[in-house]
């Protein structure tokens, strides 16, 4: 019971760890998601570049499906979030990758194990095949982990299971 006390106090310590990231670049058209906000908190969405402009909606922490619709005016960037359109600071998002990653596991050639949170001991959401392409980074990462976007995936993988699919041999 300890063990398993210990496991969910660990996985909760990591959700909770604000993972800060480089929002740079920044590119129009692309999706974004919401970084550098702590897990309680939310990122304000307003109607013009800046605090005094009124707030349209709060985008959750880690959200996804964030376009920036236009050049940004500073650090100011004009986006669609959810069902509104306005502005967000540039410091709080981030693009996601071009899907142009690959999986490859040395220790387990055959899959990558998907997990919930960036641990080894947490629920694995998939096996996805080793040598599958087509793979999205999202703007988190920490500790030897990163979030990635596969075939309507969502979840954690060991970072030294990742290469770009350029550098592979095809």
């Amino acid at each position: 019971m300890q063990r398993l006390f210990q496991a969910f106090a660990a996985a909760l310590l990591i959700a909770q760890a604000p993972v800060s990231v480089a929002a740079d670049p920044i590119r129009t058209g692309a999706e974004h998601c919401v970084v550098n906000v702590r897990s309680n908190d939310t990122l304000n969405l307003r109607a013009g570049p800046g605090t005094g402009h009124r707030i349209l909606s709060r985008l959750a922490h880690t959200q996804c499906g964030i376009i920036v619709t236009g050049a940004c005016a500073g650090s100011w960037c004009p986006a669609e979030g959810g069902h509104n359109a306005g502005w967000l600071h540039r410091h709080y998002i981030a693009s996601v990758s071009a899907p142009i990653h690959c999986l490859g596991s040395l220790a387990h050639p055959n899959s990558v194990a998907l997990r919930a949170w960036p641990a080894g001991s947490s629920r694995v959401l998939a096996k996805l095949p080793s040598g599958s392409c087509e793979v999205a980074l999202l703007p988190y990462a920490t500790r030897g982990w990163q979030k990635i976007r596969q075939d309507g995936w969502e979840g954690w993988v060991r970072q030294s299971d990742l290469s770009h699919e350029s550098s592979r041999a095809r």
